[in-house]
């Protein structure tokens, strides 16, 4: 099987993937713009060969890329990148070279623009907030007046919440407007839910083969805007409706062969237009693995590899899972240097060091939606758990 890999230096722990695929006799072909001697050495060990292009931005030399390889190894089977980025030219390479063992072009808009997304939710019965394309001033107030504030404002092509804000009233909404970007924005009713997501491995008839899930206890939107502590878990065990949402999301999508994450709503309370307290309402997908360490988590939660899952079902279309494997809880804490915490780090690496299994600071350009220094733990129990977070985040009086 001959898998080109397109971006495999970046993030860095894709090495794994790629070591994934060459343990099982992968022929494993790396395309990206970096220098190889800047390559990762178990990337380099991983990778049968490696193209260096100018940069992955030029698609003709990109396409210049496969083209050796084609000539070199014959017929491509897969492209992949796993990468939200490279999504688009992902479906594009596979198109020009005839790889069906993903998405091509023709499933791409659904895929990366959320007012699409609200289409196919809706045509599988499942409900959304109440939406609008960000146009004119005029027809945002008439929505707001409908909707009520707050609202948000979000790219429609984006990913987590980057650029995207709260409007609390008529005077935020105008403001808004008053320097609305150029790129194409949505207007929604704001949704005083909990983020759960559905995490699976896909095999090539759309079956879920690994399916696991977190819960987001602050909100992204909050820890960028509000400087608020990053809180998330992985759980051991995905509630039944979640796995039933995550699995009607699928194949309303037509996903095949892909590691996904999909985010979805859960009402905090009676919302009007909305539903009842504990209903799910799909919030968009993410056609690639969940992103930071998320991945390091998953595996921390089930005692598996998701980079060999992965590998697994583009080899053979299934998984194998140890039966008497143990699963957890897996928290991380991002805390904010802005604040000043009851328990500094050495009271909290001491108190929990039994528990937490990385903790490290975060460069400055990833500290927006993580935190400043950031922890891992592996939990027995959600009471426990929820403890570790509370000692985590107590802020001095």
């Amino acid at each position: 099987m001959n898998f080109v890999f397109i971006s495999p230096h970046f993030p860095s722990h894709y090495w794994r993937f790629c070591a994934a695929l060459r343990q099982n006799g992968v022929t494993v072909l790396g395309v990206a713009d970096a220098p190889y001697e800047e390559l990762l050495p178990e990337l380099q060990s991983s990778l049968t060969e490696y193209y260096r292009v100018p940069s992955l931005e030029d698609g003709d030399a990109v396409l210049r890329a496969l083209g050796w390889f084609t000539h070199r190894y014959g017929k491509i089977d897969w492209i992949e990148s796993n990468n939200e980025y490279w999504l688009e030219q992902d479906a594009w390479l596979r198109t020009m070279f005839h790889v069906t063992t993903g998405p091509m072009l023709d499933r791409i808009p659904s895929y990366k623009r959320k007012s699409l997304m609200k289409e196919v939710y809706a045509g599988a019965g499942i409900r959304t907030a109440a939406w609008q394309t960000a146009e004119t001033l005029e027809k945002a107030l008439v929505f707001a007046h409908k909707a009520g504030y707050p609202l948000i404002a979000k790219p429609d092509v984006g990913v987590g919440a980057n650029d995207t804000h709260r409007i609390r009233d008529e005077g935020e909404l105008r403001a808004f407007f008053s320097r609305l970007p150029l790129r194409p924005y949505l207007l929604e009713q704001y949704v005083d839910g909990e983020i759960c997501s559905y995490d699976a491995v896909i095999g090539p008839k759309g079956e879920p083969l690994y399916e696991t899930g977190n819960i987001t206890l602050v909100s992204v939107m909050d820890v960028v805007n509000e400087k608020t502590e990053s809180v998330y878990m992985i759980v051991p065990e995905l509630a039944p409706d979640v796995k039933e949402l995550g699995r009607r999301t699928v194949k309303a999508f037509g996903v095949i062969n892909r590691l996904t994450h999909f985010e979805f709503f859960r009402l905090r309370r009676d919302q009007e237009g909305l539903g009842r307290k504990g209903d799910l309402l799909g919030l968009e997908v993410n056609m690639r693995p969940s992103g930071g360490f998320t991945p390091d988590m998953i595996n921390y939660a089930g005692s598996v590899d998701i980079h060999r899952l992965w590998a697994d079902m583009v080899c053979r279309g299934r998984v194998e899972l140890d039966p008497h494997r143990r699963t957890y809880f897996c928290v991380f804490v991002g805390r904010q240097d802005v604040h000043t915490y009851a328990h500094p780090h050495f009271d909290l690496t001491r108190e929990w060091g039994h528990r937490v299994v990385f903790h490290d600071r975060m460069p400055e350009a990833l500290t927006g939606a993580m935190g400043n220094q950031i922890y891992l733990a592996q939990c027995l129990s959600r009471e426990e758990a929820d403890a570790f977070v509370a000692y985590a985040c107590r802020r001095e009086a």
